[in-house]
């Protein structure tokens, strides 16, 4: 998993998400509903999908009363919009591989969208598995640095917990797992006091696409068109952007 670096994507995500929060709460409250619905129940406890988005709407900041109003609307739906997951995968400009993953009550439109968008933007929607056998399911949990938290501790917390990596960035620390381990890890983490700026099970590219600047502008603008589609819950990539690049 060297050269990728879900941090430099997240702070990426920062400088354009403060102003869009409520798109992001949306798209998160409609992953509760799902989880609520298809585990079979509002308890976290033994709903470890709700437990795993409740964690992601955590680490987006998401307000403790914005997630259980999610929760409980979800549980009291009993005639609610049917979403389905569905996985696209294409390349994006410079060769670069994407999966994008969407809830959707409606395939059709949501296909003709993708189709659309990857089109627009010089990329190319492909078959199912084109892409995908270049990444890795992994759980990822992302913790900022700072001047209290010393690293040997954490490496040793998380590799006891059964993460299989812990990987030192310039502002933060990656932490990978295996999916059937995340929640076991988020846990122990958590409950060591550890706060983190992620923490989902994600697609992690196996190698990276190096960009330049002017690449990395049009890689940038296709995910930013598919993110504010308002089916899309995630989009991966295998591109790796300048140190210095603002998007």
């Amino acid at each position: 998993m060297s050269g990728h670096s879900k941090w430099a994507n997240i702070k990426h995500k920062k400088e354009k998400t403060d102003a869009q929060k409520g798109k992001i709460f949306t798209k998160i409250g409609r992953e509760i509903a799902v989880a609520v619905k298809e585990g079979g129940s509002s308890d976290p406890n033994v709903n470890s999908r709700l437990k795993d988005v409740i964690a992601k709407a955590k680490a987006n900041n998401m307000p403790n009363e914005n997630i259980m109003r999610s929760i409980k609307k979800a549980a009291g739906e009993v005639d609610s919009v049917n979403y389905e997951d569905v996985t696209y995968e294409g390349y994006g400009p410079s060769g670069v591989a994407m999966i994008v993953e969407v809830l959707t009550d409606n395939r059709n439109r949501t296909a003709s969208e993708m189709r659309y968008i990857f089109d627009r933007n010089g990329g190319s929607l492909g078959a199912t598995g084109c892409v995908s056998w270049m990444f890795d399911r992994k759980g990822v949990l992302v913790i900022e640095k700072n001047e209290k938290l010393d690293e040997d501790e954490l490496m040793m917390t998380a590799i006891e917990a059964g993460a299989e990596d812990v990987q030192d960035n310039t502002d933060a620390y990656e932490i990978y797992t295996d999916p059937t381990n995340f929640s076991a890890v988020r846990d122990a983490l958590e409950q060591a006091g550890y706060t983190f700026a992620s923490a989902e099970i994600e697609m992690v590219p196996q190698n990276t696409v190096q960009l330049d600047a002017e690449q990395a502008q049009k890689v940038m603008k296709l995910i930013d068109m598919m993110e504010d589609n308002d089916d899309v819950q995630n989009v991966y990539h295998n591109a790796e952007f300048p140190e210095d690049f603002e998007a």
